[in-house]
């Protein structure tokens, strides 16, 4: 009798995956099956914006361009448990969301779901954003004022394994990207652009606590350095800032 063949025999990138069946015998076997096989799989794809009728348009058009959408999201912090759970190809987030904005959602996504490739469609065409996307991993970064084929053209470039950005994106910030020249002015950590963005939302020291699993001393703590760093003194003046850098809407 021949010997099961084991995934490791096979050379990385020689197209085919392993996959583990019961022969007629009950006993196991392993089948070698081309990549072939799972192009007809759809791209599975997780929505997330705080706008319900968005997240509609969206699902039907990519359903129309043969895309599943398996999740959907209407803040940050549902978006990190979902796609966890979910582990969905493509993550298409929107910037401006409740609780956790899509850029910081993106960043804890590359450490809890790296396998997952985030997209952001947003309103946002700043320089800042779209060089603190690229930094913060995201793969595609698409204007909702340029969205449809503009978007459909993200995801497939994107799952090819391409960097993808709207037309309309500096060109001058691509190249700064590149070459390492652009140093963010933002000085703040990831839990306090956290805490920032709850407090300016409305969030009491005791909410942002709750929603961040901290103890509310902790949570004072962080409120208290970022203000610090950022030289701000009042609540009016943080919520300025956080529309300033786009964590919340005016």
């Amino acid at each position: 009798m021949l010997p099961h063949p084991r995934p490791h025999q096979f050379p990385a990138g020689s197209g085919f995956y392993l996959r583990k069946i019961e022969a007629t015998t009950g006993l196991p076997a392993t089948a070698i099956i081309p990549y072939s096989a799972y192009e007809t799989m759809p791209t599975r794809i997780f929505l997330a914006d705080d706008h319900a009728l968005i997240r509609q348009a969206l699902k039907a058009l990519l359903e129309k361009q043969g895309f599943q959408v398996v999740g959907e999201a209407s803040d940050g912090q549902a978006t990190l448990r979902c796609v966890e759970k979910i582990q969905p190809d493509i993550a298409i987030l929107d910037i401006s969301m409740p609780i956790l904005n899509g850029l910081d959602a993106a960043r804890e996504l590359k450490k809890s779901a790296p396998r997952t490739k985030v997209i952001l469609l947003t309103q946002h065409d700043e320089d800042q954003y779209v060089t603190e996307s690229l930094r913060a991993g995201v793969r595609g970064y698409v204007l909702k004022s340029q969205a449809g084929d503009d978007l459909v053209h993200a995801i497939r470039e994107v799952c090819r394994g391409s960097i993808y950005l709207s037309p309309n994106i500096s060109r001058a910030v691509v190249d700064a990207y590149l070459s390492r020249t652009y140093v963010s002015t933002n000085s703040l950590s990831g839990r306090e652009r956290q805490v920032l963005q709850l407090v300016s939302e409305g969030k009491s020291t005791k909410d942002v606590a709750v929603h961040l699993g901290i103890s509310v001393k902790t949570a004072e703590s962080h409120r208290a350095r970022l203000m610090k760093k950022l030289d701000i003194h009042e609540t009016a003046s943080l919520v300025r800032y956080a529309i300033r850098s786009g964590l919340i809407q005016a």
